[in-house]
């Protein structure tokens, strides 16, 4: 069964309606305006009122979060240690004669909807889905083979463009008169929760689950920001992060929202047949199409939160990221995506990041940023232990197996499970960070079993 691509509206009549009508406008639109800012106008400013009162209401009051407010300005170390400095970036290209810059995955799928109009050939109209399908997931070599697979121009001049390059999308700054403390007007909001977790979790009586929640501003330095307000640099974020025990990711809510339907579009099917799936959340999280409980149970609670602002069900799916195109931090994540006038567009971000961003960080300042669970009596737990097959790690790291080895040998219960988690994620194979340097590790590598000891309590 197909589905729409696109919203039939005419987007340029009503941009020029709404800009009229002051609910925006460009900012600075008296010296000619720069590309990704935006102003607000009287309706415009009530109707985002409004919006941030009712996510306030459906998700901070309503699931007793814990709202935090925090700096713009983040530290150079701090998203050094999240991957941020080394893993924050898309992949640009630029026309070879002018030099303007357009992002490469948007470039090709841009190109490609517009020759499926024109192809009559099946065979190659059949090839162009098959590539739309998976250029979130193209890396840096294999983007540059299908731009030239089929001659991609760039869009104002018809010139050649360059080969892909990574753009890092932070804007960076200094703090402070000196210049010495280098730092970057923060890409989410999240980091500010984590740096405040140990104070959340007092707050919450050291006890899980907790979620934290913020609702602020956040810059991303976009290389060709041309949709209007879907692709800007300045923007405002509301971003929950909800913390579990890693072991337990049950959800005490779920089965209040296990029937509800949702539209799925997993990742094996965004490579095989194109089709949504529509499924009760109860059936996708027991046969493992979403990771866990707490994961699906947001997935509904979002999607409820959408319906109930507007968003017709029609034009609303839950597309699970393709696992080259998963963010360094997440094992598992869907994007709630809307139907747009440019065609399906993420609205929200919902990612399992297990306990990455509190192990990174902790292990950079050596704070404990984990929670204690006593327990009440000794009790016999199941505990993961992880064995590592040196022979492979030697024969696939050389030099490097023998930090490799040291490094896994300190790992803590809740990096184990991280470990193990997002292998699973990557049908046997992740990026792991090991000092400066990152590697692609196989679940060859790895041995996890569970084995039972008597515990009066244990750090998660």
């Amino acid at each position: 069964m197909s589905h729409p691509t696109k919203l039939d509206i005419n987007r340029l009549n009503l941009e020029d309606l709404l800009k009229r009508r002051f609910f925006f406008t460009p900012s600075f639109s008296i010296y000619g305006g720069v590309a990704g800012l935006y102003d607000y106008g009287p309706p415009g400013c009530a109707i985002k009122a409004n919006l941030l009162n009712f996510w306030r209401q459906h998700f901070i009051l309503t699931e007793n979060m814990l709202e935090v407010d925090c700096s713009n300005l983040t530290p150079f170390q701090v998203l050094k240690t999240s991957g941020h400095v080394d893993k924050f970036q898309d992949l640009m290209v630029k026309d070879k004669v002018n030099g303007n810059c357009y992002r490469a995955d948007h470039l090709l799928a841009e190109a490609l909807e517009a020759k499926l109009e024109k192809e009559t050939d099946e065979s190659k109209k059949e090839r162009m889905k098959q590539v739309l399908s998976r250029v979130d997931e193209y890396d840096e070599t294999e983007l540059g083979e299908r731009l030239k697979e089929f001659d991609v121009k760039a869009p104002d001049t018809g010139n050649d463009v360059s080969e892909p390059f990574p753009f890092n999308l932070m804007f960076d700054t200094s703090i402070g008169p000196t210049g010495l403390l280098k730092g970057f007007l923060r890409p989410e909001t999240a980091q500010g929760i984590f740096m405040n977790f140990g104070r959340l979790l007092d707050y919450n009586g050291g006890k899980l689950p907790f979620a934290g929640a913020t609702i602020g501003t956040a810059f991303r330095n976009e290389i060709a920001p041309r949709a209007g307000l879907l692709r800007v640099r300045e923007f405002t974020l509301a971003e929950i992060e909800h913390f579990v025990a890693p072991h337990d990711k049950s959800h005490p809510k779920f089965q209040s929202v296990r029937d509800v339907q949702l539209t799925l579009f997993p990742a094996s099917n965004q490579i095989s047949t194109r089709e949504h799936l529509v499924i009760s959340i109860g059936e996708a999280v027991d046969k493992k199409i979403v990771n866990n409980e707490t994961l699906g149970y947001f997935l509904v609670r979002t999607n409820d939160f959408l319906q109930k602002s507007g968003v017709k069900p029609s034009g609303i799916r839950f597309r699970q990221h393709l696992p080259k195109e998963m963010a360094h931090y997440a094992c598992d994540c869907w994007d709630a995506e809307l139907l747009t006038s440019y065609g399906w567009k993420e609205c929200v971000g919902i990612a399992d990041r297990s306990a990455y961003d509190l192990s990174v960080h902790s292990k950079a300042t050596k704070a404990r940023l984990t929670a204690y669970e006593a327990f009440k009596e000794p009790e016999l737990r199941d505990v993961l232990v992880m064995k590592t097959n040196k022979k492979v790690i030697g024969q696939t790291f050389l030099k490097d197996a023998g930090v490799i080895n040291t490094h896994l040998s300190q790992m803590e219960d809740l990096d184990i499970a991280q470990l193990r988690d997002c292998l699973q994620a990557g049908s046997g194979k992740t990026k792991w960070t090991v000092g400066d340097k990152e590697f692609e590790f196989t679940s060859e590598m790895f041995e996890f079993q569970q084995v039972q000891k008597k515990i009066s309590g244990m750090m998660t």
